[in-house]
């Protein structure tokens, strides 16, 4: 029998693929100085970076950041650490190296803090002023200005574009157990949870944001204006929340993605892992009920799954769409040739 053909992605999903994800080439640094320039006020930029325990690299980032695109380039106005309770020298590194750092009990001090990622990025609305905010996470390694500049293109360029995603390679370092630095690099393994977790209860419950490569991705950018406007999941499950959240709010046209090319960062644990997964899939769940779609039903559940991989030749993501199968057979007790051959009469 022949293999069922290869799903096509929803026609919604291609047309804002092609329209609505960049490089972050396509938006050369002349054209978006002009464009903040023109923008005024609506054209401030803050960036955050929520840090907890992350010594080892924040302090890079914010150089790079402050270097390149502070003084360099004057794109970003404003650049804050948000520690969530370090242990290590986070927040001496992030002011050494030139940002502002705010620590997260000191923000709001009314409401006892709950821990997360969601918790601090929901609480650095209250410590920046900037009209776009960027969220870079603090763990990145050979962070690239592009990280940065390369998201909040389009939100100085689109008037109608609201949040922005960068999506990029996630190489998996895998260890052999010996020496730091020795081991095995697959290309494009990382973002474990995404595979298995993120991309599987989106295609399946919110189709429209197939087209999304890195659903759960740290680094984005979003006008103040959606953002205060949307409620922030405290933990792991920030990043899925939002962009729901985003969706149902400001509606698909004016969510964008950029191509900022290869993410280096520390890898969790399988337990970690888990953890992350299983909030994630309580944020999900918990957006279902709000909009009732708990039930499986033919019109709740889009039965296909998109993936994504760069393609060698032309550098860009390639999406490929596989059936996710749900088929049951009965119980073999009610199959009548079962039951004439193995049951007593």
């Amino acid at each position: 029998m022949p293999a069922d053909p290869t799903p096509e992605l929803l026609p919604p999903v291609a047309s804002w693929l092609r329209r609505r994800s960049w490089s972050a080439a396509d938006r050369p640094v002349r054209t978006l100085l002009d464009a903040k320039r023109a923008a005024g006020r609506a054209g401030t930029v803050s960036v955050v970076l929520p840090a907890l325990d992350e010594e080892a690299t924040v302090g890079d980032i914010v150089r790079t950041v402050r270097r390149e695109l502070m003084e360099r380039l004057p794109l970003v106005d404003e650049l804050v650490v948000v520690d969530s309770g370090s242990s290590d020298g986070t927040a001496a590194a992030a002011a050494a190296a030139g940002a502002r750092v705010v620590r997260r009990d000191e923000i709001l001090p009314r409401l006892p803090a709950a821990p997360g990622k969601g918790e601090v990025l929901w609480r650095s609305l209250l410590v920046t002023r900037g009209e776009i905010v960027c969220f870079v996470d603090a763990d990145l390694r050979e962070f690239d200005p592009a990280f940065v500049s390369g998201i909040i293109g389009p939100l100085l360029t689109e008037p109608d574009i609201q949040l922005v995603k960068a999506m990029y390679d996630r190489p998996l370092e895998v260890s052999t157990g010996g020496p730091a630095g020795d081991g095995t690099v697959v290309p494009s393994g990382g973002g474990r949870v995404t595979e298995l977790v993120a991309r599987p209860l989106l295609n399946l419950h919110w189709p429209e944001l197939a087209g999304f490569v890195q659903p759960l991705g740290g680094e984005y950018a979003a006008r103040r204006s959606l953002l205060e406007r949307l409620p922030f999941p405290t933990g792991y499950g920030v990043e899925l929340g939002l962009l729901v959240d985003a969706l149902e709010t400001a509606g698909l046209d004016a969510l964008a993605q950029v191509d900022v090319g290869v993410r280096h960062h520390r890898h969790q644990d399988g337990q970690a892992l888990g953890r992350m997964a299983a909030t994630i899939y309580r944020t999900a769940l918990e957006r279902l009920d709000r909009s009732h779609r708990l039930k499986a039903s033919a019109d709740l559940v889009h039965p296909l799954l998109t993936q994504y991989t760069r393609d060698p030749e032309t550098g860009a993501f390639t999406a490929h769409t596989h059936p996710v199968g749900a088929l049951e057979r009965p119980p073999m007790h009610t199959v009548p040739e079962y039951v004439t051959r193995h049951l007593p009469r």
